[in-house]
Parts: C-alpha cells; structure tokens; sequence
C-alpha cells in the first residue's frame, strides 16, 4: 500500500476493528478509510464493487471474514472475475486478491471452518494459492497483489498464531515465483505434498517416520492453481511413493488431481499407488469433532505406512 496508492483494502470489519483475526489492525490509521473500507456484510457486493473498481485501474485485495462466507460471492468470482480476461481477448486485465482464512483447528461453528480451494482450482482464469508460515504469508501477498491476475488468497487461520522470521527488506536471496512449490525436506523413501495448514502436520510426522529410521520427504505446494507439477513428479521419481496431504475432503480433492497428474508422468517409478490423506466427505463437524474429522499426524504415518508395505 505504501509501494502503489491503487492499491485498497475491502472487507467486513477490517477497518475500525482490524478484521477478526487482526490482521489489517492498524492499516486504517495508517492509509484511511478510502483505502481501508469496511464493506457490509455482502460477500457479493464485496466482490462486485472490485471488480468495477479494478476495471478504473484500482487494485483491490479483499478479505472474505471466514472460508464458509464465500459463497454469496462464488457467480461473481466464477462468472466474471475469472473470465475478464479470455472475455477481452487479454485486453482486460482484474488485478484482485480475494483473502480468505481457510480450514479448521479453530473450535469454530458452522460455516467457519471449511476447506473450498478445489471449487476455484476447478475454475480457469483464477491463480489459487496457499501459504503456511510466517515468510511465506508476507512475500506471496506482495507477489499477489503485484500479479495482473485474479488471485484466491488462501490464510491458514489456525496458523496465524505462529511465529517465524520474515525477510521485509529481500536481503536473503532470491524471491521463489509464486507458482513454485518447496521442498521443505528431502527424503529417500516417501513424499509428503502439502498446502498451508497441512504443511506443519506433514513435517511432524516426517519427523515422526524419521525416528522409525524412514527418509520421508515434505513438499510444500505453495500454489494450487498452476499445480508445480514439475518439482511433484521429480521427488516422486525419486522416492517411488508420495502422499498428499489436505483438510478438505478426498473426493474430487486436489489430491486427486496430484494423483492422477504424477500417475500419468511417473507411473514406471511409482513403487505404491500416490495415496491421500484428508477430511471425510461429510459437512464439516461440531468442534467437539474436528479433530477426529481432520488430518493429524497418526493418519499421516498410517497412511505412510501403507506405501511402505507395496
């Protein structure tokens, strides 16, 4: 927001209050309420207005309050914010972010803990991304807001209470494009592939196998949409056995797609089935439930286990 003035914050409460997770606390004060805008409580009118206004040059980042909330504002995202361009024939460019806290872990009730991202990974004409750390949370939002595209920004809000170093002044190397995965950890025997609230879990239970004297490397996808499908298919060439790993449902998941991507690029080096760990294909539970109803540790080193045993 210092970098360009285009640049302007919507969003129910982000302003006097900070958002409810606090994180645009301050950014009123420091910019005003012209860039800063406390919108009504309508996901759609949100996301309509930035359309228009990135249609005069703005360049809008707006904050959906919880995952759950989204959907009053799906026709506008599907329908018109991801076919601008193709519809222009690349004349018209929508330089939108549309934040969203994702995934449970929480305690949340209804509606408030929901993991959509394959809905807009279905979607051409949107980039989707997801980051899981502190670093990472600050340099691709500044990659995405910069991005000419349509971005689908996706929070982790159980991890908004890490801690983490974050390089502000770029002083550590180059900057990783924002449709490139990491490699958090190299293993000889397994990989795991992750996105944002997941990628802690699957580094604790490679850690976990790691004492059971296994290699088991972690992926950190990073982006959803474009897939790195690259840097997926070399570590499993390498390993011969991968595990994808998500909060949201298996079916139709975006396991499924990394599955069947790796199976049709390295199947000769498969030594297992790429196996998946995710949430059941049930509405999201009571949170009382949620731990049970989510991906933890155990599950991941079960599902290892399975790999290991073909």
């Amino acid at each position: 927001m210092e970098a360009d003035p285009r640049v302007m914050l919507m969003g129910e409460d982000i302003g006097r209050l900070g958002g409810v997770f606090r994180v645009t606390d301050g950014l009123r004060d420091q910019f005003g309420a012209e860039r800063v805008v406390d919108t009504p409580l309508a996901e759609s009118g949100i996301v309509g207005t930035a359309i228009g206004l990135a249609l005069r040059g703005y360049r809008p980042v707006c904050e959906i309050q919880f995952d759950g909330f989204v959907y009053p504002a799906f026709d506008q995202i599907v329908s018109q914010l991801a076919k601008m361009r193709a519809r222009s024939a690349g004349r018209i460019a929508l330089p939108i972010v549309i934040r969203i806290p994702v995934g449970g872990g929480i305690g949340a009730v209804e509606h408030h803990s929901e993991s959509n991202e394959a809905y807009f990974a279905h979607t051409a004409g949107l980039r989707v991304v997801s980051c899981s750390n502190p670093a990472d949370a600050y340099q691709m939002i500044q990659q995405a807001i910069a991005s000419d595209d349509p971005v689908i920004f996706y929070e982790p809000k159980r991890r908004y209470w890490d801690k983490g170093e974050v390089d502000i002044d770029g002083l550590t190397g180059p900057v990783e494009p924002l449709d490139k995965a990491r490699v958090l950890r190299s293993g000889t025997d397994c990989t795991i592939v992750a996105h944002g609230p997941t990628v802690a879990t699957a580094l604790a239970a490679a850690h976990a196998a790691g004492e059971d004297g296994f290699s088991v490397g972690v992926i950190d996808l990073r982006s959803i949409s474009p897939l790195d499908l690259d840097t997926i298919t070399l570590a499993a060439e390498q390993t011969g056995r991968l595990v994808v790993v998500h909060e949201a449902s298996t079916f139709l998941g975006i396991g499924a797609e990394i599955a069947a991507a790796v199976t049709e690029r390295a199947f000769y080096a498969l030594k297992a089935p790429v196996l998946r760990v995710g949430a059941y294909n049930l509405p999201y539970p009571p949170a009382r439930t949620e731990n049970e109803f989510l991906p933890d540790v155990d599950r991941v080193l079960e599902t290892i286990d399975q790999a290991l045993k073909f």
